[in-house]
């Protein structure tokens, strides 16, 4: 499995970003591809799920309301659209593979998301 996220940037408070995570190597019924980050000094944690075949999603409490996950099954993206960006928001963004269940793993190298005050 490999996964190549991508979409981050430097932004002002407010603004919005869609992240993208191509997908590849199989096919992803019964799995779940998620999104986690990790800012400064910080460890990493979890943003976002999805599960491939239902499109049925989860996100962390403090995303809701501003962070979407949705799919395209046709592409094999992952997408994370991101609202109302803070400052809090700065990380790198990695995208993960879990099937079903199972911990995340295969997690890509990340993109940079910067939020400006």
């Amino acid at each position: 499995v490999q996964l190549q996220a991508s979409g981050g940037g430097l932004v002002q408070a407010g603004g919005s970003l869609r992240l993208s995570c191509a997908a590849s190597g199989r096919t992803f019924s019964g799995y779940r591809l998620a999104w986690f980050r990790q800012a400064p000094g910080k460890e990493r944690e979890f943003v976002a799920h999805i599960w491939w075949s239902s499109g049925y999603t989860s996100d962390a409490d403090p995303v809701k309301g501003r962070f979407t996950i949705s799919r395209d099954t046709t592409k094999k993206v992952v997408y994370l659209q991101i609202d109302s960006l803070e400052p809090e928001d700065t990380a790198v963004y990695y995208c993960a593979v879990a099937l079903g269940g199972q911990n995340f793993k295969n997690w890509g190298q990340g993109t940079q998301v910067t939020v400006s005050s």
